[in-house]
């Protein structure tokens, strides 16, 4: 032991010395150990045993992670972390090799580094026409789904990937065939919920509902009237729940859905009848006459009458057209007919009724022939069940192209929704144009007010008070009124109004005039 010539702090004497063991200094008089006498600032790196004291990035065995290292150890964890809980575990690699290309080997830390993976993610599933909802990402990922959108476009410009269209179809049978709500339905029923799902909607597709819409509501639309027509106990909330989507955008699609049955119903014998509260009660008969309509042909009008098949006209001329004569007999003489005659020109003759009931007759026989060979016309279908209706043998129950899809003949033909409101809008605003003209000629011109032509293209209502009858103006105006008045001031023309572009028409002709 070492002596030091530092005073003890106890006796205050200078019996102070180093003890070999410990490198601690101890007075030699009281035995008091001193203070911090073994304090190492480790300059110029730590020359003690390993193990001994802890530093901040070691890993093992003295292995030291720098900065990047260490970088790359978290991002990796990050990654395996948030695709694991997408259920997407055996993409994680492919997701690190996006995000290696698009940070050039650097990856990342922070919020926005959580976004990116959830983008590419998304962008992966999307490429390998998987379905997946960015709903369910961006919940996951613990983000708003305007900024994941914002990310996806950011990384699928970078990478330069053109992602495939949404396929609702594929997304359809997924939540049919996957989801946890449909999990106690027999399979048989499940079956049937599907083609008849994936006929309703390349039905919307041709009705134009999901032109510029969310997907993913017309499919929860979808379900739940395929599930109410198969006696399947589901709500609307139940399957906006699973799919992660707004209640009421899916009560919007499942009205419109039931709007557009509504009016195919109408080439029903009773379609008159038939009203959004009562569709479901006549669905199988309207979804019926859907199917048989998509399943005739367009092109080739002699293939429909009633359904079945055959062309009256065409049995007529085939049958005026044989070569045989034809003996009919009427009031104990025969009428025969030359089989010269030229069908092409049927005024050159005429047909005694004798003559239409044999035809008519053979036309019947026919048919019923035709009939009983069709299984879907024959006797048997009235006695089975309610769930019988449905064939499943129209194409619309496969998955076709847009282009087939618009070629198929559902009973309904329509325009897109936005293009019937902007048909509307651009009506009202004409009303609203013909009305402002019909002030501004009143206030600059009144002694022409009291015309009955000025008069009649004014809103004008007509109000009984007791025996007196008085005619009292009631005009409404609102804030469009008064720009379209300033517009027409300014000798702005009618067609460029009508099209309601009011602040790009206000800065042209009104604050640079």
């Amino acid at each position: 032991m070492s002596e030091s010539s530092r005073p003890c702090k106890n006796c205050h004497k200078r019996t102070i010395a180093k003890d070999e063991e410990t490198w601690n200094l101890v007075c030699k008089s009281c035995g008091i150990v001193q203070d911090f006498d073994n304090y190492d600032p480790q300059i110029g790196g730590i020359t003690g045993a390993v193990g001994t004291y802890v530093r901040h990035g070691s890993a093992g065995s003295g292995s030291v992670y720098n900065y990047k290292e260490s970088k790359d150890y978290h991002a990796k964890i990050l990654i395996d972390d948030l695709m694991s809980q997408l259920g997407l575990s055996n993409k994680s690699s492919d997701v690190r090799g996006m995000l290696y290309e698009i940070t050039e080997g650097e990856f990342g830390q922070g919020r926005w580094f959580e976004v990116c993976i959830g983008a590419c993610a998304y962008v992966l599933m999307r490429k390998d026409s998987k379905p997946i909802s960015i709903v369910k990402v961006a919940e996951i990922v613990k983000c708003d789904i305007y900024e994941l959108g914002r990310m996806v476009y950011r990384v699928v410009d970078f990478l330069d990937i053109k992602l495939p269209e949404f396929d609702i179809i594929n997304s359809f049978e997924h939540y049919i065939k996957e989801a946890p709500i449909f999990s106690g339905v027999e399979e048989d029923i499940k079956g049937r919920m599907l083609k008849q799902g994936v006929f309703l909607v390349q039905c919307l597709v041709k009705w134009y509902v999901t032109t510029g819409r969310r997907p993913l509501p017309v499919v929860a639309a979808v379900l739940v009237f395929a599930a109410q027509l198969n006696q399947v106990d589901l709500t609307i909330e139940d399957v906006a729940e699973e799919l992660q989507v707004a209640v009421v955008t899916c009560k919007l699609r499942y009205k419109e859905l039931l709007e557009r049955l509504v009016k195919v119903a109408r080439g029903l014998p009773w379609g008159e009848d038939v009203t959004v509260k009562n569709i479901m009660k006549h669905a199988p008969f309207v979804i019926q006459y859907m199917e048989l309509k998509s399943m005739s042909k367009n092109s080739d009008k002699r293939k429909s009458f009633k359904d079945v098949g055959v062309d009256l006209d065409y049995l007529i001329d085939d049958f005026l057209s044989n070569g045989n004569v034809v003996d009919i007999k009427s009031d104990s003489q025969y009428f025969q007919m030359d089989p010269s005659l030229s069908i092409e020109s049927p005024n050159r003759f005429q047909i005694s009724q004798e003559c239409l009931a044999m035809i008519y007759t053979k036309i019947k026989n026919q048919v019923s022939v035709l009939e009983s060979a069709n299984s879907r016309y024959s006797k048997e279908r009235e006695t089975k069940s309610t769930y019988d209706w449905w064939q499943g043998e129209s194409e619309m129950s496969k998955k076709l192209l847009v282009k087939q899809i618009l070629e198929k003949d559902v009973g309904l033909s329509t325009t897109p929704p936005s293009f019937d409101r902007g048909c509307s809008a651009n009506e009202r605003r004409k009303a609203k144009i013909k009305a402002a003209k019909c002030r501004i000629h009143k206030t600059m011109y009144p002694s022409d007010a009291g015309s009955i032509d000025k008069i009649e293209q004014c809103p004008v209502e007509h109000v009984n008070g007791g025996k007196k009858r008085r005619r009292k103006m009631k005009v409404d105006v609102d804030w469009e009124d008064f720009i379209i008045e300033t517009l027409l001031l300014h000798q702005v023309e009618e067609e460029e109004i009508e099209k309601g572009y009011y602040k790009a028409l206000l800065d042209l002709h009104v604050f640079n005039y």
